[in-house]
């Protein structure tokens, strides 16, 4: 641990340094950086990354924000670092794989420790494998304050805790570093720290499940072809962004992977689609002009490759192969993504427009159109509010542009 750390996570948690960090949560940062060299000795460096960091916090990770001595990591880490929805997620995946009794689980690439947090409410036991000594003994700190008594820290790399350990687990989970040591973003596993692909039959020595995060920018055949035994993969967003790639890898598993398009919209509500490839390369998809109602699925449906299954599925026809939207003259109140009701199909006019947008406002979108949104703003003068939309998109034969309502 660097020089003086602990005198630094004391600080930085509780006492006048973290009241100054509380006090000037929504100040400009640089000109604190300006004003102060240090606060009460701590370097002005670390105080800053603590105010900036925990602005992050507040949408990303509400309880850490919301617990006053909570320490956060640099911003490299904390960027990395899953969401509260999404660590919930992951371990709810865990627990519905063992229904009689907790699991003893392996966070074989610790970081911040949120994920670890969340497996440990569930879990027997939580090994913490981090080799940064610092990082660790940030996410040991908020552990305890948050309660969590049964996760053992292990400063190590994955690598030598995987040899050294004599002990069995029954999941073993991975998000390995995706930056390089010049701090260059990296997607492929071959280029992340550890490399899973040259550790993962030494996991499955020593456990017979593995749970991989990925970049949300890989592309999931790529990934699947790479890793051994894939059961499932889980496309996983949030509020409609897609946020983390998770491959659940079995020991011997030679079946047909399923692909899990995932949607929190909350602490209750998720949207949940499930397809395999063999089942979406199978299919054959009717296509349509634009009919009573616009369909555009949601975010981990699209970057799943779901496009032919969603419209079979929900019994919707295609508007083009390259446009993901989807139509039909029902309306389908479970359909996972956004749905409007078509008002009228018109041209780019602005007499046309001023009709149907009389204060020259709406919501612009576009999908597979000549011009991009802000363009198309330009182009009709439409100002960003109100409440009807204008959707430009390319049908089979020509192109549209559509006042629609959302539902």
């Amino acid at each position: 641990m660097e020089k003086n750390a602990k005198e630094i996570i004391d600080a930085l948690s509780t006492g006048p340094v973290k009241q100054f960090i509380l006090d000037h949560e929504n100040d400009d940062v640089r000109d604190l950086i300006l004003k102060h060299k240090d606060i009460l000795g701590i370097p002005i460096a670390r105080v800053m990354e603590q105010i900036a960091t925990r602005r992050k916090a507040r949408e990303k990770l509400p309880l850490y924000y919301n617990t006053p001595e909570i320490i956060f990591s640099p911003p490299a880490n904390f960027e990395q670092s899953s969401s509260e929805l999404t660590a919930q997620y992951k371990s709810e995946i865990i627990n519905s794989s063992f229904t009689t009794e907790k699991a003893i689980i392996a966070d074989l690439t610790g970081g911040f420790g949120v994920d670890a947090y969340f497996f440990s409410k569930t879990a027997q036991k939580v090994h913490f494998v981090e080799p940064d000594t610092s990082l660790l003994e940030i996410a040991r700190h908020n552990h305890q304050l948050l309660g969590a008594r049964n996760i053992q820290y292990h400063n190590s790399t994955a690598e030598n805790f995987i040899r050294a350990t004599g002990e069995y687990f029954d999941f073993a989970y991975l998000d390995p570093s995706r930056r390089t040591a010049a701090k260059k973003k990296v997607h492929a596993f071959e280029d992340s720290q550890p490399d899973v692909l040259k550790l993962t039959s030494e996991i499955f020595e020593k456990t017979c499940v593995m749970m991989v995060k990925a970049s949300p920018l890989l592309d999931i055949q790529a990934g699947m072809s790479q890793l051994t035994c894939v059961k499932n993969v889980f496309v996983v967003s949030v509020y409609n962004e897609c946020k983390e790639i998770l491959f659940l890898c079995e020991e011997d598993f030679a079946g047909i992977a399923a692909i899990e398009a995932v949607n929190i919209l909350g602490d209750l509500v998720v949207q949940k689609f499930e397809f395999s490839f063999q089942e979406e390369r199978r299919q054959m998809v009717e296509y349509s002009d634009p009919l009573k109602y616009l369909y555009e699925p949601n975010a981990s449906i699209l970057k799943a490759g779901a496009f032919k299954s969603v419209a079979i599925r929900f019994n919707l026809k295609k508007i083009q192969s390259s446009t993901h939207l989807y139509t039909g003259d029902h309306l389908i109140e479970s359909f996972p993504g956004k749905r409007f009701l078509i008002e009228k199909s018109i041209r780019p006019d602005p007499s046309e427009i001023k009709k149907y947008y009389p204060d020259g406002k709406a919501n612009v979108t576009t999908r597979n159109y000549p011009l991009s949104p802000e363009a198309l703003k330009k182009k009709t003068g439409l100002k960003d509010g109100g409440e009807k939309f204008l959707i430009g998109f390319s049908g089979q034969k020509k192109k549209y542009l559509v006042v629609a309502k959302k539902l």
